[in-house]
């Protein structure tokens, strides 16, 4: 995954419903369709800089076993305001 502009939450959400935004992290759930796992993915990895979130390391590892199959996908975030 790629710093810059591209996977959006709203999009994320779409793809899978509100479960997306549950209290569980990329090592505890994914999308049920593996086609949204690298949207899902970015909108998270994109989410930590925004709010300056740390990932503990169950999540960096899922998170880095997801970016393997998402050399393509592009992370982008703007901070908080």
């Amino acid at each position: 995954m790629q710093g810059g502009s591209g996977a959006d939450s709203d999009d994320a959400a779409d793809a899978e419903g509100d479960e997306l935004f549950e209290d569980k992290d990329p090592a505890e759930w994914l999308p049920t369709d593996a086609t949204y796992h690298c949207t899902y993915a970015a909108t998270w990895v994109g989410a930590k800089p925004r709010w300056n979130l740390a990932a503990d390391e169950a999540e960096r590892d899922a998170l880095l076993g997801l970016a393997e199959d998402c050399a393509t996908t592009v992370v982008s975030y703007e901070p908080a305001p």
